[in-house]
């Protein structure tokens, strides 16, 4: 599986310093908060803070994103636009960075509960996401034009799923300890959103001025929207690879959403919340640089295929152990998942970069907005229909939603239910996204034989 792809030489003309490896970088930390902090958050402050039912709250948490599968690929149509235009991808970057952090408070603001928290979030989320989608789209298009060489990609990809690891931990870790140091409530979900908003503000700007030395080249010229997608439907291996990932993002998307009801309602405690999510996060920070080796010496493609099968085991594990209220052999389990987690976000998006080279081979165009927008709305749709498919559960197993001030117990069924989404979910769709990538791996042997 590791073919001439996996081991080009780099070259000293395609190597960027290591500054710019970490302007580029920190804009992860970034796209890691606001990645994470709905995901995590927001379905909870909705049925546990607002007492929205769970099944409403949960069309809440994926109608926005179902918007974002449709806005994102003309953000990157746009951005292949201004690259032919300017050279650049500057404008559409300094425009997410400067209009999300505001769109992102709004959020956990709502001034009221039930169906008028319903409207308010709707609203909220729906702009956080269409500004999220301008800084991320090109984003994501900028590590296929900083080099040429297969090798230092990867490479630019370790700086950036090290800084992604650490604006998770900053969100999983930060944001419900400040919640929980406010009392929780309406109180500290607001004082939250300001706080990880002014924590955007900074890395998301420091990472939109500080790529604008990246020539962009998508030409010779711009294609529209339907030739993009024309262009991007015959590229199978793209296709399999987005496939496998979409899959794991909803897998992991599930068990972010189920933290703080597992922390609640199996360990009795809701600030384990944070705990959680740091064991299952910080190791991908020293996982990350192992894997990096790994991949080198054994191939990208057989070190994720790895991760996703020890990943599958490790959630099925969590189940009796989280079931036991052993709040220390879930936290290591946590751990163990967070080593594959590493994988799961290094490996897909250093081979995403040579499916788009490989089909500008194909088509005599390098649209690097273009795939990014496909791969950022498919993204975000397998991060959406994760929690949204956990309120659902919530809701068939009876769950029922409350308020800080009027707690509800809840029944046996409901706890099996949320327990589930925290790891026979995950597991299952680990499991079913390997398929893909065998497709994946056939496809490109297909191109580099």
């Amino acid at each position: 599986m590791s073919g001439s792809i996996d081991t080009a030489p780099a070259t000293a003309a395609a190597d960027p310093t290591r500054r710019r490896l970490l302007t580029y970088g920190v804009g992860s930390v970034g796209t890691g908060i606001f990645s994470t902090v709905p995901g995590l958050l927001l379905l909870y402050y909705m049925t546990d803070t607002l007492a929205v039912p769970a099944g409403v709250a949960g069309l809440v948490v994926t109608l926005p994103k179902a918007w974002d599968a449709v806005f994102n690929p003309y953000v990157g149509a746009a951005s292949d636009r201004e690259a032919v235009r300017s050279g650049r991808r500057s404008r559409l970057l300094l425009a997410g960075a400067l209009a999300l952090p505001p769109a992102f408070a709004l959020m956990f603001l709502s001034p009221a509960t039930g169906s008028g928290a319903v409207a308010w979030i709707t609203v909220a989320f729906v702009l956080a996401a269409s500004t999220y989608a301008l800084f991320q789209v090109p984003y994501v298009a900028l590590p296929t034009e900083m080099s040429p060489d297969p090798a230092v990609r990867t490479r630019i990809m370790g700086w950036r799923i090290v800084s992604l690891t650490i604006g998770i931990l900053v969100a999983g870790g930060l944001a419900p300890a400040v919640v929980n140091a406010a009392g929780k409530g309406r109180t500290g979900y607001a004082l939250m959103g300001g706080v990880v908003g002014a924590v955007l503000v900074v890395v998301l700007v420091t990472a939109a001025r500080g790529t604008r030395w990246v020539a962009s080249r998508p030409g010779p010229e711009p294609l529209s929207l339907p030739a993009a997608f024309r262009a991007a439907r015959g590229n199978r291996s793209f296709f399999a690879l987005l496939t496998a990932f979409v899959i794991q993002a909803a897998g992991t998307a599930v068990m972010l959403a189920a933290a703080p009801y597992v922390a609640t309602y199996r360990l009795d405690n809701y600030g384990l919340t944070s705990a959680l999510f740091v064991c299952l996060v910080a190791p991908s920070a020293v996982a990350v640089p192992l894997w990096h080796k790994a991949a080198r010496r054994y191939g990208r493609l057989r070190c994720l295929v790895v991760a996703t099968a020890g990943y599958a085991i490790g959630a099925v594990a969590l189940c009796p152990v989280a079931a036991a209220a052993q709040v220390p052999g879930t936290l290591a389990l946590c751990a163990v998942l967070g080593i594959c987690y590493a994988a799961l976000q290094l490996l897909p998006l250093s081979l995403l970069p040579d499916t788009i080279v490989a089909d500008a081979g194909r088509t005599g165009h390098t649209q690097s907005g273009a795939f990014t927008g496909l791969w950022t709305a498919a993204e975000t749709a397998g991060l959406a229909l994760g929690p949204g498919a956990y309120a659902l559960g919530l809701a068939a197993t009876g769950f029922v939603s409350s308020t800080l001030k009027h707690p509800v117990a809840q029944t046996a069924l409901a706890r099996t239910g949320l327990l589930a989404g925290f790891s026979l979910i995950p597991a299952v769709l680990m499991l079913v996204s390997l398929p893909a990538l065998l497709a994946y791996g056939r496809r490109r042997k297909e191109l580099h034989p």
